[in-house]
């Protein structure tokens, strides 16, 4: 896939999914622990999250079938994605200073490193829906 393809729906789903699914395995191996890298690490809460969110992206481009059911609607699940990487990090900046776990009682963003990257992961998935509806399932 060229660097073209990384900004696009599909690519956003595959690379995405990928990072997701290594952060998840890595998080649950404790290579992020609070210990390690107190300025981002990984709860169970958190890879559970990564691990499953991975798995669902990479399954909805690779998996024969699912992928073909859901190519029409990449754009739209990019779309929310971001939006719900955008309510973490706005989210996690309003719990800044609250006690762990902070978020719902089940895991814990670190401010300002998890809100960042969280607005990061926003900016690409919004990034990548840019254009005509025709190039986004591309």
């Amino acid at each position: 896939m060229s660097m073209g393809g990384f900004f696009t729906p599909k690519g956003f789903l595959t690379y995405g999914g990928a990072v997701l699914l290594l952060l998840g395995i890595v998080g649950f191996l404790g290579i992020f622990s609070q210990s390690a890298v107190p300025a981002f690490w990984l709860d169970s809460g958190e890879n559970v999250a990564h691990l499953g969110l991975g798995l669902v992206a990479l399954a909805i481009v690779f998996v024969p079938g699912l992928n073909t059911a859901f190519a029409p609607y990449y754009r739209w699940v990019v779309i929310l994605v971001g939006i719900i990487a955008l309510f973490f990090a706005i989210y996690g900046f309003v719990q800044s200073g609250a006690a762990e776990p902070n978020t719902f009682g089940l895991a814990n963003l670190e401010n300002p490193s998890d809100n960042l990257l969280h607005i990061v992961v926003a900016a690409w998935a919004f990034w990548s829906v840019r254009g005509s509806s025709q190039a986004m399932t591309a």
